[in-house]
């Protein structure tokens, strides 16, 4: 019995979670980002993108108002990279947080990135 008749083929249309990391006080999305998206992108392609969840977040540095600011166009730009890609545009929000400190009050670089949240499914 060929292989094909036993295994399922595995399929990337299903809830997906990635993250894309930004320069300090950055919204311009860098290289590597880029790829990221493009990368996303073909990964699932074919599959039917139902909604996409970008959450634009920020380190402490800087007033809350200005993190929040920055957050938001993080994940706007993000959103704008992955419409560009041919992604349907009415599936996605887009939101920003305040930013954050580690435990000891330290800014925290991890948290130059956004958070994106994909549900799809087959076609």
């Amino acid at each position: 019995m060929p292989r094909e008749a036993i295994v399922a083929p595995t399929t990337a249309c299903h809830a997906q979670r990635f993250d894309i990391y930004f320069e300090e006080g950055q919204a311009r999305l860098t290289p590597a980002a880029r790829e990221a998206v493009g990368l996303t992108s073909t990964l699932m392609q074919g599959c039917a993108i139902e909604h996409v969840q970008v959450i634009g977040l920020a380190d402490a540095s800087g007033s809350a108002g200005a993190n929040q600011d920055l957050s938001q166009a993080r994940a706007q730009a993000v959103v704008e990279a992955l419409a560009a890609t041919g992604w349907p545009t009415p599936t996605f929000e887009a939101m920003g947080d305040q930013g954050a400190t580690t435990a000891s009050g330290v800014s925290e670089p991890l948290r130059r990135r956004t958070e994106v949240i994909v549900t799809a499914a087959p076609r």
